[in-house]
């Protein structure tokens, strides 16, 4: 198959690489920043969430600009490639079992975005060990974005700014927005999911 009958999100394996670049090591940063959110969204406490909040936007913001960085100053790498969805994956997957075992989000969400989630990541192997890379395209960026905001809404500390306890239950639009933010996420996360799989069918012709 030449690069022509390709997805523009696959490529061949390019030999011989430097990733030590800016845009590969904010995705680096990024992993690193996956068990110190999560270790602050076990604490609990409302300092804890305030410190997890700019964590996770942080990280939400190194995915941003390793992805326009790498573009605009021709820093794409295969590396980058594989491991900028993984970080996205390490960060978002984690904060939902977490935010799951806090009775925020439900588990069948959760699951199905784990599945979704290592589904895709064991393709990508397997097409990475016929010499083939599969990137992130337009579809896994929206799911990655819709996912974040969920996040960054469910994380955000409610009870202490709002002053009341369960505030995502007990205030009645907190509590619309959120399913709304979930339907939107899931929405996005299986129908991103297909296009991946769709792709990986063409590969297999």
């Amino acid at each position: 198959m030449n690069r022509a009958q390709m997805d523009d999100n696959v490529s061949r394996v390019h030999e011989g690489e430097n990733i030590w670049n800016l845009p590969n090591v904010l995705t680096m940063i990024r992993l690193v920043l996956v068990p110190v959110f999560i270790i602050l969204i076990l604490n609990g406490s409302v300092g804890a969430m305030w410190t997890a909040l700019v964590v996770f936007i942080v990280a939400a913001f190194t995915d941003l600009f390793d992805g326009k960085l790498a573009r605009e100053r021709g820093l794409v790498t295969d590396w980058g490639k594989i491991w900028d969805p993984i970080a996205d994956k390490a960060l978002t997957l984690g904060a939902f079992v977490v935010l799951s075992v806090a009775g925020l989000v439900p588990w069948w969400f959760t699951v199905i975005v784990a599945v979704r989630e290592l589904g895709i990541t064991w393709m990508r192997s397997r097409l990475l060990k016929r010499g083939v890379v599969v990137a992130a395209n337009s579809g896994g960026k929206a799911k990655t974005v819709s996912q974040m905001l969920l996040i960054v809404f469910l994380v955000f500390p409610w009870d202490g700014v709002l002053g009341v306890s369960n505030a995502l239950f007990d205030v009645t639009g907190l509590a619309v927005i959120r399913w709304i933010l979930l339907a939107i996420a899931l929405f996005l996360t299986v129908w991103s999911g297909m296009q991946y799989v769709i792709a990986a069918m063409k590969m297999q012709k």
